[in-house]
């Protein structure tokens, strides 16, 4: 198999699987979000223990530790991704996988407006487009729900920000999360004890199974995290980018097939500017890379011309 393919093999199964949590998160029910959210923390961070010892990463995470700044950047990025975890994992059990799924489309767009606010970037013609649409689409929805689409808008803006400060510390993926875990272990542990002692602790409740079926949170973090970090190696950021919108789709359709949420006019008007965004946002994306391809391969060329 050629390095390419299984790089998409890889890319496709990481997509999906977080496309398939709506699934996955009922399942550890009666707990309620900020238990099921505090027993991934503390089952991710041991899952990555074991990673970090199998794939001899120790070195790194130690590195980032001793490093006050990586350090205190991870320790903002664990909260906005603890966030992140615990709103969608509200979203899903309370029957909003639709509105988590909305979230994690703009997500690109909320990302591409931060590097205007925070990074001073210039935005181009396409992507001013894009987030008009998206502007115009929040609108919309706001009308069709009779609120303003909040669960969607942290999802988007908390990852967004996660993302910032990963890119900002550039650290590994493996080592990154095992220190952005480990600065919410504790906290994590200390609301399953408060859980528990309070009578409220339902992990467990149903029997062996259903105890059991809570150590696989750190896997379900872990795996497609590899997964992902094994096909950026061998696909060009634009095939990642197209394929990231695999994982909203399929939550999309899980909400809409599987779990039945009501999809009234508003709501497709909705999406269908946010699907438009993310077509203009994706072809803009294609053609300023390979503008930037072509004045790469001209450049030598100009050059030598100008050596002769």
């Amino acid at each position: 198999m050629s390095d390419g393919r299984r790089g998409m093999l890889l890319g496709v199964a990481a997509y999906a699987m977080w496309g398939l949590f709506p699934l996955y998160f009922p399942l550890l029910e009666p707990s309620g979000p900020v238990e099921i959210l505090a027993q991934r923390l503390v089952w991710s961070l041991l899952t990555m223990l074991v990673v970090v010892a199998v794939l001899r990463r120790g070195r790194g995470v130690l590195a980032l530790v001793r490093d006050r700044r990586s350090a205190g950047l991870l320790a903002v990025a664990a909260c906005a991704i603890s966030l992140n975890w615990g709103v969608y994992i509200g979203g899903v059990v309370t029957g909003h996988v639709v509105e988590t799924a909305l979230g994690y489309y703009i997500n690109p767009l909320v990302t591409v407006g931060m590097g205007v606010l925070v990074l001073g970037e210039r935005l181009r013609l396409g992507q001013w487009v894009a987030i008009a649409l998206v502007v115009a689409a929040v609108a919309v929805l706001t009308v069709g729900y009779g609120r303003p689409p909040w669960i969607a808008l942290v999802l988007a803006f908390s990852f967004a920000t996660y993302g910032l400060l990963k890119k900002t510390v550039s650290a590994g993926a493996v080592e990154s999360l095992t220190v952005e875990t480990g600065v919410l272990f504790l906290p994590a542990l200390a609301v399953l004890a408060v859980l528990g002692v309070t009578g409220q602790a339902q992990a467990g409740s149903q029997g062996f199974g259903h105890a059991l079926l809570f150590t696989t949170t750190g896997l379900v973090t872990a795996v497609p995290l590899l997964c992902f970090g094994a096909a950026t190696t061998r696909l060009s950021l634009s095939t990642i980018g197209l394929l990231q919108y695999l994982t909203p789709t399929i939550q999309f359709l899980i909400g809409v097939l599987v779990e039945g949420e009501a999809m009234p006019t508003s709501r497709w008007i909705g999406f269908a500017l946010v699907w438009a965004a993310l077509v203009v946002l994706s072809v803009e994306a294609l053609r300023h890379q390979r503008g930037g391809a072509q004045r790469a391969t001209t450049a030598p060329s100009r050059k030598s011309e100008r050596v002769r």
